[in-house]
């Protein structure tokens, strides 16, 4: 795939020749809800960085427009739809769930749904939990719980196109609904091909979760909001504490394997970060312009400081061992733990008294019910995914770009990260807002080169 070229042609497992029950209109004008035409899209690029630079109105640039459409592929009296959340916990897994349930029992008739409890693992005959009948009265009050109704696992996925399969086969799954992120969605490609492989007609749909936001292509992730508010709460309690006392550090550590989206949003939201590192920004601890003598001179001047650290950052100054977790990922170094004994050590180097408090609200965040922008959000990505799970869409997850919600491929969705611009406009406000030098490296070349490596540029 060349750089910034792709292919946004959605699978379809066939032609639609069933009329939709839902009723809508094709009339535009008419003052009532209408269809969604597949020849509907909405463009990937609309920003213009020079009067040369291509934006074709092709594949390559259109997504197709989320939607009920007037003919279906299936026919709903014959359904039997499948559900499963992955990977860790993220705000609004309930919310898509019952939005999903709600969705096809309500307007399409369904009445054969089941979920697959503790993630992809649920789908294995020798799971110890029995798929679950799911409707809108057992689902109908799980928005109001954080977590997951259904339960959620890391790892399965290599299993999926034998034991998954076979359950798919077994149970007459003709729909599968999978919320999870990168990983589950590769699992869901993977799933997808092997239905295919072996006659039987599903469609594979995924809806991405990742409290990071760091899907490629989308505005935003479902849980990313909600996150950043109880990010918020948490950076508010800690810089209490620091300036109640003087000499006074607290670090707060935040979601952020590998974008730092959370710590960069919560640095804006608070208003109360002084310093804000990220996996995108290399930093050093020692030198003259590194990290250490920075946060000295802000506790001379101030007498407090606050450092928000997202747990991706860093990881080049700490021994990583190289192994892996159940998604597969790379286990991190603790970074938070790292920082508080190394400004310690610094200080107590110096003789200077400080008063050092830590925090990782992660888990807390990670389980939090859904603020109402997220809800509206978490609903209205359920209701497309039946939608395109109905007119036979396969291999594809639903998103919104550029406020629109629309179907993107898999493959395309999963091809690399969305990583924080450290040249974007999000990082400069967030070094407005905090007053943290650009780069905090004694070597800034070097710096400079690492980031465009890690661009891609």
């Amino acid at each position: 795939m060349a750089k910034n070229k792709y292919d946004f042609t959605v699978d379809q497992l066939g032609p639609c020749k069933i009329k939709s029950p839902i009723q809508l209109s094709t009339v535009f004008g008419d003052a009532c809800a209408n269809y969604v035409r597949d020849d509907s899209f909405v463009r990937n690029r609309i920003n213009v960085f020079s009067k040369d630079e291509e934006n074709s109105i092709d594949e390559t640039n259109l997504l197709q427009k989320a939607g009920p459409r007037e003919f279906i592929y299936f026919d709903p009296k014959k359904v039997k739809a499948g559900i499963c959340t992955c990977g860790g916990l993220c705000p609004g897994l309930n919310d898509v769930i019952r939005a999903v349930v709600r969705c096809l029992w309500n307007r399409y008739g369904v009445r054969d749904i089941v979920g697959f409890r503790y993630g992809y693992r649920g789908l294995f005959s020798d799971s110890e939990f029995p798929p679950m009948p799911l409707n809108p009265d057992i689902v109908d009050e799980i928005h109001k719980i954080g977590g997951s109704f259904l339960g959620t696992s890391r790892g399965g996925g290599d299993r999926l196109p034998t034991d998954g399969v076979d359950t798919i086969e077994k149970l007459g799954i003709n729909m599968m609904f999978v919320i999870g992120g990168d990983g589950t969605q590769h699992g869901a490609s993977t799933l997808a091909d092997a239905v295919k492989a072996r006659g039987l007609e599903c469609a594979v749909v995924g809806i991405p979760k990742t409290v990071d936001n760091d899907f490629l292509l989308i505005d935003r992730s479902f849980g990313f909001e909600t996150a950043v508010q109880q990010a918020k709460e948490a950076i508010a309690s800690m810089h209490m504490e620091a300036r109640s006392q003087p000499n006074c550090i607290s670090i707060v550590k935040l979601m952020g394997r590998e974008s730092g989206f959370i710590a960069t949003s919560a640095a804006l939201a608070s208003h109360e970060t002084n310093f804000c590192l990220i996996p995108e920004v290399p930093f050093e601890m020692e030198g003259p312009n590194g990290f250490l003598e920075n946060l000295e001179r802000r506790l001379k001047d101030h007498h407090h400081a606050l450092v928000v650290v997202a747990e991706g950052a860093g990881q080049e100054l700490l021994e990583v061992s190289g192994d892996k977790d159940a998604s597969g990922n790379i286990k991190l170094a603790d970074i938070g733990v790292y920082l508080r004994d190394e400004i310690k050590k610094y200080f107590a180097s110096k003789n200077i008294i400080i008063d050092l408090k830590y925090c990782d609200p992660s888990y807390q965040i990670r389980s939090a019910v859904t603020i109402a922008s997220d809800s509206v959000y978490c609903e209205r990505l359920g209701n497309n995914a039946v939608h395109a799970a109905m007119a036979g869409k396969t291999k594809t997850v639903v998103g919104l770009v550029h406020d629109k919600f629309v179907y993107i491929p898999t493959s395309m969705a999963i091809a690399s990260r969305n990583f924080v611009d450290p040249e974007g406009a999000l990082w400069r406000d967030a070094l407005d807002a905090t007053g943290q030098p650009n780069l905090m490296v004694n070597d800034v070349e070097k710096a400079k080169k690492k980031m465009r490596e890690r661009s891609g540029r």
